[in-house]
């Protein structure tokens, strides 16, 4: 990897515990023991990740949590929204601050308590919830027209963004938060025939992860292939997408949100198909995308340094034992990408 002579600014940047390698979670994980999953995340991550337990209930889907407390709306056992009254489709029958109480959540209050029972405060946290556009999708395709199928899903989500930052930061009043939108259905956006089109999305999106204070740090996951500069145009502070050499298109979008104080959090480790036993390909496949970029103009020390590493997608589907080995592999990772950072500062006297 050739690099270009890097700026005062980009070697004197301030720390931040989500930066340089530090390896986070997607969110849902396999197991059925809440107080295990809890345990999980917050050991096998170094920002320990909120998790989602879809085994366990499917009120602890990402469709299924949206739902939580609407009279009206159902999960079909395929686990898509069904709607009752596509006239009328119900607010939230929850009381203020009780969403976190309800179905779906046991996932977070399990975490909450051991991470009180161990003293956690103080330590970076990174939990997750539908994007709007992809719960938009998922109501009109259950038969809502398009207008109510979105402005349902853009209040619902942030409504839930709203009570659930505020739970954590009562729990962790000194935990910094990245706080992440899940919008799979963004790998369709472009596609003929999607029911919004780009500049509604990108303002949906964008409306979203303003509902979150300002100290929070937000951003979107799509776990498969999208147009990033749609995504980016929304104004997220973190990216989360799978290495892939499609990002070389993007170069100077992904340039110029680095430069603007971004960070992508990177899938290295595939969650589908066969799952590998050492983390010699992840590694290889993310350096040949960097050099890639920096080919292209992007800052090699921003992307070490404003860079996570995750799994591609959630764990879920896997066993615990082989969410655990993916956990670690994406480690190693990591620990690669620290030990660069750690050499560049060295070698630059940063």
């Amino acid at each position: 990897m050739t690099d270009r002579r890097p700026s005062s600014a980009t070697l004197h940047a301030p720390t931040s515990p989500f930066a340089e390698g530090a390896v986070v979670g997607v969110g849902s994980l396999p197991h059925r023991d809440a107080s295990a999953a809890a345990a999980f995340a917050i050991s096998e991550f170094d920002i320990a990740t909120i998790p989602t337990l879809p085994n366990l209930s499917p009120a602890e889907t990402m469709l299924g949590q949206a739902i939580v407390g609407r009279a009206g709306l159902d999960l079909a056992d395929d686990g898509s929204i069904e709607v009752a009254d596509r006239e009328a489709p119900a607010a939230s029958d929850l009381g203020a601050g009780a969403l976190i109480d309800a179905a779906g959540f046991a996932g977070f209050r399990a975490f909450l308590d051991l991470a009180g029972k161990i003293r956690f405060d103080g330590t970076a946290v990174k939990w997750q919830f539908v994007g709007p556009v992809t719960l938009g999708v998922a109501l009109h395709r259950a038969g809502l027209a398009t207008p109510v199928a979105f402005e349902l899903a853009q209040a619902t989500v942030r409504s839930a963004l709203v009570e659930l930052s505020a739970v954590v930061t009562a729990a962790l009043p000194d935990s910094p938060q990245m706080v992440i939108i899940d919008e799979p259905w963004l790998v369709d956006l472009m596609s003929p025939g999607f029911p919004i089109p780009p500049d509604e999305a990108i303002d949906r999106m964008s409306g979203a992860m303003a509902a979150l204070p300002a100290t929070t740090l937000s951003g979107i996951h799509c776990c498969g292939a999208s147009d990033i500069a749609t995504l980016l145009a929304s104004g997220p502070s973190v990216v989360s997408v799978p290495v892939s050499d499609e990002l070389l298109d993007y170069a100077g979008y992904l340039t110029r949100f680095l430069d603007d104080g971004g960070t992508i959090a990177w899938g290295v480790l595939p969650t589908g198909g066969p799952v590998p036993t050492r983390p010699d390909r992840a590694w290889r496949e993310l350096s040949d995308l960097w050099c890639g970029l920096v080919q292209r103009g992007c800052d090699p020390v921003q992307l070490r340094r404003r860079s996570l590493v995750s799994p591609e997608c959630g764990l879920a589907s896997h066993s615990v034992s082989v969410a655990r080995g993916i956990a670690r592999l994406t480690g190693d990772v990591g620990k690669r990408v620290k030990d660069q950072s750690a050499a560049t500062r060295f070698a630059l006297g940063a």
